[in-house]
């Protein structure tokens, strides 16, 4: 893969933007994908509907995954994630705002590989995505492709 690919699974407008400006402002410069539900997230990582025709080989660098989705929810997709042949490795951090102690738990149970909660204020939302960006982009090495 030649280009790190972010995929952001968020169906909030508002956190969207948030986040594309945070990454804008920690100098992160990969492509964000966004998919606003957990249909579109399988959907992309697996090559169904409107991405039938995206290179499987081309697996994003790491998915930032809320987990109060439409259709699917978080849990789900991360559990078809660990499922899959090619995304079983997938880095996936969890970004929500939830605060239940079950998310954590399940998260982390299904295979999570991090488990962020969003915080309110901008610039401490900006410093978190810039972390996640310098250590799953830069720092972070993946493992090698089936």
């Amino acid at each position: 893969m030649d280009e790190k690919v972010i995929l952001l699974v968020e169906d909030n407008p508002n956190d969207v933007l948030l986040t594309e400006r945070a990454l804008k402002k920690a100098h992160v410069i990969n492509r964000l994908v966004v998919v606003k539900d957990g249909v579109e997230a399988l959907d992309y990582l697996f090559g169904k509907g409107n991405w039938a025709d995206r290179n499987l080989d081309d697996m994003p660098q790491v998915v930032l995954l809320d987990l109060k989705l439409p259709k699917i929810d978080g849990l789900e997709v991360l559990k078809r994630i660990r499922a899959g042949k090619r995304t079983r490795l997938l880095p996936v951090v969890i970004l929500t705002s939830s605060k239940e102690e079950r998310d954590l738990t399940n998260g982390y149970a299904m295979g999570a590989n991090s488990y962020i909660r969003k915080p309110v204020n901008f610039n401490q939302f900006a410093d978190a995505v810039g972390q996640l960006g310098l250590y799953w982009l830069v720092l972070n090495e993946p493992p090698p492709s089936d």
